[in-house]
């Protein structure tokens, strides 16, 4: 799977919230994650629980660190809650438990592409968009709704963040 990415420090969060539910015609869905990253030899593995219904996902992602639109290719696996303690337990036990990040998202959806408005537990408002790739578009073709949806949101290249929310946390 594959989408173009963005991430950015949200200066105005009032502003922002009103353009992405214009944009998306919804109110916004709000999910409450609580990641925790493993120590993995190539690009980042998480489990994401999701406290309010105790399952989780799997996730392992891979893109670079630089401002913009990138390119991300990942994997998911959805875990039973369930099974959600146990796998946490022997990730754990077998790659080691780096970081642990909580936050509440925002979630807005405008055609392919996912807007994240994330109130990061010790770090603020941030928000990314996710746009997710069909099998005949480009990186490029992603790079330019990601482009627009700056735009139109009002955010700022000055606010492009070019870590993971994990690195940024790591660097507090």
């Amino acid at each position: 799977m594959r989408n173009v990415e963005i991430k950015a420090k949200v200066r105005d969060l009032q502003q922002l919230l009103s353009q992405a539910e214009k944009l998306a015609a919804a109110e916004a869905t709000i999910i409450k994650q609580h990641d925790t990253f493993y120590t993995a030899p190539n690009g980042r593995l998480k489990l994401r629980r999701f406290p309010d219904s105790g399952s989780g996902e799997l996730i392992f992602y891979d893109r670079e660190n630089k401002p913009g639109p990138k390119l991300c290719n990942f994997e998911k696996v959805d875990v039973a809650a369930e099974s959600v303690d146990g796998l946490h337990n022997v990730l754990t036990k077998a790659l080691g438990a780096k970081e642990d990040l909580k936050k509440t998202r925002r979630l807005f959806l405008v055609d392919q592409t996912r807007i994240h408005v994330d109130e990061v537990a010790s770090l603020g408002n941030f928000m990314e968009l996710e746009v997710c790739l069909r099998p005949d578009q480009t990186v490029k073709d992603g790079e330019k709704i990601a482009h627009d949806l700056m735009v139109k949101l009002g955010i700022s290249p000055k606010d492009l963040i070019t870590m993971a929310y994990v690195d940024l946390l790591s660097n507090a």
